[in-house]
């Protein structure tokens, strides 16, 4: 079937900043964080100097200087050669995989407190919440980039963005009305204890959070003027999620104690505080419903972003002709759907983990996980890039030439791998099960997502690209 001719550049510097907020912001991480109390302060400012700032500062300056779809892929295969090219758009695309159950997981319990309570503990009821909704979503998808843009971008405002804002004013009036407080605001306590690893475990999760900034570069030719607006909305989104998300935490963080947080429900367990406090448990429903729309709207752009991505590899012949169809909207549709399998397979980990904050962080922990690899090879090709394609015009360049981009890529690489290796860690603010079945979970699936591309490179025919350069 052949792809519609290139499409408009519909996307100005707002719905861009927007689409990335969707993609890297999603109150379902508060909860991660609100362990930690006012500390969560000193642990947001770690990974933001030590990796939400070199990845909007890589970002910016790989996407302006490829701008052409395709995102990581073409920036590692520039530097690297296309089996890492490759490899790196994989990990990209196969660590939704286990993240998608996760966030569906947060969905799924936020209904619950709509419907039944009791049901954000029922493995039944959360699989089949986990399966209808990403099916919804994949479904949705392959009606084209456009309207699933504009849907992510409703879905970050209304059920994000206004959320986030309205348990941010909760949390300063219920300071400003002398409530008891859950945490103390002291200088001892804005540095946590960093004495046990178990203490800084949910720091991975934080990366995790901060993650997908280099995701909207695969929509470079749907973007106005991308050299000028994807700096500056890679910037805009970034400085607004690290404001909604220090603040939201704090919110929840007054409210429970730390020992009874709960990740999967711990954002409605504080509305409810909140709102039963000042006696308005009525706009409980309104805002589980806001908040479920938030979560689909983020899920909607990181189905079709990376699906997008990997499906640029197909122009060199890296991917079966399978998955180089494309429907009349111009979608993937059968990589959308392979997807769908293997997330539904991924999905039944809930049936073996002892409740539903378990199964997700130890989803979360295998999605970080494979995610940073990704990231580290991201850092390595922008150094690269600054001695083999010097020549290239980067509109964004990172400041001080050479010193600026080893600093930065540096940094982000440092920080990657530290929180690569805590993944393993399994948190003690909660039962993960079997000591063993965690590790092996998290060892078996990193490795086996890992030698997939590159089985799948080295069984690569010439009949591929043939295949593709009939279909472009």
């Amino acid at each position: 079937m052949q792809p519609p001719t290139a499409p408009r550049r519909f996307m100005n510097i707002y719905l861009l900043a927007l689409l990335n907020l969707s993609v890297m912001t999603s109150l379902r991480n508060l909860p991660i964080v609100s362990h930690y109390g006012y500390g969560l302060i000193f642990f947001y400012a770690v990974v933001a100097i030590g990796f939400l700032f070199p990845c909007a500062l890589i970002s910016a300056e790989l996407a302006t200087g490829w701008s052409r779809t395709g995102g990581i892929y073409i920036w590692v295969r520039e530097a690297f050669g296309p089996k890492w090219g490759f490899f790196a758009v994989w990990m990209q695309w196969i660590h939704n995989v286990t993240w998608f159950p996760a966030i569906l997981s947060f969905s799924a319990v936020t209904l619950a407190y709509i419907i039944n309570p009791a049901l954000a503990e029922n493995k039944l009821y959360l699989i089949s919440a986990i399966l209808g909704g990403f099916w919804g979503t994949t479904l949705f998808n392959c009606l084209g980039l456009k309207i699933s843009s504009w849907f992510s971008a409703l879905g970050v405002i209304a059920g994000t963005i206004l959320p986030g804002l309205i348990i941010i004013g909760l949390g300063m009036l219920y300071l400003a009305l002398g409530h008891p407080m859950q945490i103390q605001f002291t200088a001892r306590s804005l540095i946590p204890p960093l004495d046990d690893i178990q203490n800084i475990v949910f720091l991975a999760g934080l990366f995790l959070a901060f993650g997908g900034l280099e995701v909207t570069a695969v929509h470079a030719r749907e973007v106005q003027n991308p050299q000028r607006n994807f700096p500056r909305a890679i910037l805009m989104a970034s400085g607004i999620a690290l404001l909604l998300y220090i603040a939201g935490a704090l919110s929840i963080a007054l409210v429970i104690p730390t020992s009874e947080i709960n990740l999967v429900a711990g954002l409605m367990d504080a509305f409810q505080v909140f709102f039963a406090d000042y006696h308005m448990s009525y706009l409980l429903t309104p805002i589980a419903i806001m908040i479920i729309f938030g979560a689909v709207g983020e899920l909607n752009a990181w189905i079709i972003g990376p699906v997008r991505a990997l499906h640029a590899t197909s122009k060199h012949g890296d991917l079966p002709p399978v998955f180089q169809k494309l429907n009349k909207h111009g979608v993937p549709s059968n990589l959308l759907y392979f997807q769908g399998v293997v997330v539904t397979v991924a999905t039944f980990v809930f049936m073996f983990m002892p409740s539903a904050s378990s199964a997700f962080w130890i989803l979360s922990a295998m999605s970080v996980q494979i995610y940073l690899v990704m990231y580290v090879l991201m850092f390595l090709a922008a150094i690269k890039l600054r001695y083999s394609h010097n020549h290239v015009i980067r509109p964004y360049r990172i400041p001080y030439n050479m010193p600026g981009i080893w600093l930065t890529g540096g940094i982000g690489i440092i920080s990657s791998v530290f929180a690569f290796a805590i993944g393993f860690v399994p948190p003690g603010q909660f039962e993960t099960g079997s000591l063993l079945f965690y590790e092996g979970f998290l060892t078996f699936g990193i490795i086996t997502m890992a030698a997939i591309p590159l089985i799948i490179f080295a069984l690569k025919k010439e009949s591929w690209h043939v295949h593709a350069n009939e279909t472009e």
